[in-house]
């Protein structure tokens, strides 16, 4: 395993101390913790691209591991009554058919990286949860969250546009 799928690893391994941190309204620690797991995000794919070390694993994990990180702190802030329900619902049903299509194109030999608008979205859905564990000012989150929204909708479009044909041809199969 290289060093870029290691640091993949370690955001994944940091998730649980983000959650309970957060769920003990240790908002501070809990974001440090969140900033330090969201860096290992833009760590993993510089060293992987720029010492070649991009595999099929990591375009697979690296995503997957955001989303868990994303998504679990997400939950844990809705349950806390500090996040929109409807961003979360886009954000799922858009994670779910996008990694429906992933799906589809592995069963094909084709591994589907992360996509510009898919990087700005997860860094927009970084930054909101941060925003919100900071306690930044109402205007700042829900600006945040319109954003990452926006952006979720997007580039759930643009996957789905993307990974038409692999659909169509599961579909005629």
């Amino acid at each position: 395993m290289n060093l870029p799928n290691k640091i993949t690893i370690a955001r994944i391994v940091l998730i649980p101390l983000c959650l309970l941190l957060l769920y003990f309204r240790l908002d501070i620690l809990a974001g440090i913790v969140f900033i330090i797991a969201c860096s290992t995000d833009f760590v993993d794919g510089y060293i992987a691209r720029k010492h070649n070390l991009v595999t099929n694993f990591g375009k697979f994990a690296d995503p997957v591991a955001d989303k868990i990180l994303v998504i679990s702190m997400m939950v844990l802030l809705l349950e806390q009554g500090r996040f929109p329900w409807w961003a979360l619902l886009i954000i799922i049903i858009r994670e779910l058919a996008v990694d429906g299509i992933r799906l589809v194109a592995i069963e094909q030999g084709v591994v589907i990286p992360a996509g510009n608008l898919g990087k700005v979205k997860t860094t927009l859905q970084m930054l909101g949860v941060i925003a919100i564990m900071f306690n930044l000012s109402r205007a700042i989150t829900m600006t945040f969250n319109v954003l990452m929204t926006f952006f979720t909708i997007i580039s759930g479009l643009q996957y789905m546009y993307e990974g038409r044909h692999m659909l169509l041809e599961k579909g005629s199969k």
